[in-house]
């Protein structure tokens, strides 16, 4: 089992630039697949972006060319660089672990963008 905290969120104008990051502990991180996702108010829970344990990534169409995932398993952390944000990146952004069959969450982070 593996516990997540995130952090790096907050108040940003659109156009501008976060960095989010997920600090694993409790297991072997570089067992997991690592992922961000988000939630919206009144939406459901999607992806943002995955990277596995290869350093493979895949993105959310929504997000690619703007956001960039990485890991460091020596720190055991997992980042969300995201570049010109949009009002629409406003969310709760959540960092996940994978193993089969099991996902763990992060508690979430709040990411907003405005004006």
């Amino acid at each position: 089992q593996v516990q997540l905290v995130e952090s790096g969120g907050g108040l940003v104008q659109p156009g501008g630039s976060l960095r989010l990051s997920c600090v694993g502990s409790g297991s072997i991180f570089s067992n997991y697949a690592m992922g961000w996702y988000r939630q919206a108010p009144g939406k459901e829970r999607e992806l943002v972006a995955r990277i596995g344990r290869s350093g493979s990534t895949n993105y959310a169409d929504s997000v690619k060319g703007r956001f960039t995932i990485s890991r460091d398993n020596a720190k055991n952390q997992v980042y969300l660089q995201m570049n010109s944000l949009k009002p629409e990146d406003t969310a709760i952004y959540y960092c996940n672990a994978y193993i089969v069959p099991y996902h763990y969450w992060g508690q979430g982070i709040q990411v907003t963008v405005s004006s």
